[in-house]
């Protein structure tokens, strides 16, 4: 029994070990900025703020990726919802979306923050800056709200988020 277990102990660690050889990709996409969030709706500094803050790590072409991304297989499991979360909702080519699916992406951040569904309990355990308050939750929907009867109308002003 003991040399099974030493057996099974040494075998987990060569293997904890040779899964490091695999890394995740961690290079972002170049931002183009007419194809932003900022380039399709106005973007008040309190919410750049609360969406840098929350959002953008699993939802841009900006991730910051943390040191644990380069320990398998942690960074296996963060790459799959970081491009998880960029296919649901990117806000660097929210602008290459269609005016209705931009509405409808509107309307889900605010469910989304509403039921505390996003940002993920997972992002939150180790991002204790990210929790959103009731004021955060409140801001977001209003703004999303506020966005969506504007989406048809032209941007005239600089954004305000890079």
């Amino acid at each position: 029994m003991k040399k099974a277990l030493k057996f099974a102990g040494i075998s987990l660690a060569i293997a904890f070990v040779a899964i490091q050889f695999f890394q995740i990709g961690k290079t972002n996409l170049t931002i183009v900025q007419a194809n932003t969030l900022e380039t399709s709706v106005s973007v008040p500094p309190d919410i750049a703020l609360i969406l840098g803050r929350s959002c953008n790590d699993c939802h841009t072409n900006n991730t910051v990726y943390p040191w644990y991304a380069s320990v398998q297989p942690f960074g296996w499991f963060l790459k799959d919802h970081i491009d998880d979360g960029k296919r649901h909702l990117n806000f660097s080519e929210f602008n290459t979306y269609a005016a209705k699916k931009k509405v409808k992406k509107l309307e889900e951040i605010c469910e989304q923050v509403e039921s505390a569904e996003m940002p993920l309990p997972s992002y939150l355990w180790i991002h204790r800056d990210a929790v959103l308050s009731e004021s955060d939750r409140k801001a977001l929907c209003g703004w999303a709200n506020e966005q969506k009867g504007k989406i048809d109308e032209p941007m005239t002003n600089t954004p305000l988020v890079n």
